[in-house]
């Protein structure tokens, strides 16, 4: 497979909409819309990738015939990062109904000098070898969590494919994500430019896992 980066924001849409909800420090407020505007961007983006999944030519029995038709040709497997990738896991699963389902925790372990590094504390997946591995988070802001979790899922299997898939990405992690697996896709609901000093995404929508499930203690 070629590498393909596709930024949903380029062709406006309805996406759009969801992904300014999203953004929205007033519809913000309401965290049941917040992941449900996520899971249908989940869907949207579900969609774009499969038109470039492979697929084997199929005959199906009807009450009135043959009708010849296509079916993904490879076995998927949908990877998350717990908690704030769960509503975007699940429009990808809406869609990708018959996936198995892999789930990281990964967070970052902040130090006293500003800087931190990504903890990985549990990884649960099926085996990889031959199949087509999607891997969800919500933000691509280093990047670091993202290739993190792929470099652990890999352990579990040779995939076929790797996707990358965010709603908000920002400019150093899609060159991050980009280095480290030139050869997958990268698929975004849109694009900043900018992080903070404390890698942030500017203008970002905030923190994805606290707007869907609530404020944490931090550690």
């Amino acid at each position: 497979m070629s590498p393909l980066i596709f930024d949903l924001s380029k062709n406006p849409s309805v996406a759009s909409h969801f992904v300014a909800e999203m953004r929205n420090i007033t519809v913000q407020n309401d965290r049941m819309r917040f992941r449900r505007n996520m899971e249908r961007l989940g869907e949207i983006l579900a969609y774009e990738l499969s038109k470039h999944l492979p697929y084997n030519s199929i005959e199906v029995e009807t009450p009135l015939g043959i009708a010849h038709s296509k079916t993904v040709s490879k076995p998927i497997v949908l990877a998350t990062i717990l908690r704030a990738g769960l509503p975007l896991h699940q429009g990808l699963l809406n869609y990708f109904d018959g996936a198995e389902s892999a789930f990281v925790s990964a967070y970052r372990k902040h130090h006293k000098d500003g800087t931190f590094e990504i903890k990985l504390e549990y990884l649960s997946c099926p085996n990889l070898d031959g199949k087509i591995l999607i891997i969800a988070d919500p933000m691509m802001a280093t990047g670091a969590s993202m290739v993190v979790a792929a470099k652990q899922l890999v352990e579990h299997g040779t995939p076929a494919e790797i996707h990358f898939v965010t709603a908000i990405a920002a400019s150093p992690g899609l060159e991050y994500v980009r280095r480290m697996y030139p050869k997958a896709g990268i698929w975004m609901g849109a694009m900043d430019e900018e992080l903070t000093a404390k890698s942030y995404i500017v203008p970002g929508l905030g923190d994805a896992g606290d707007l869907a499930y609530g404020e944490k203690t931090q550690y």
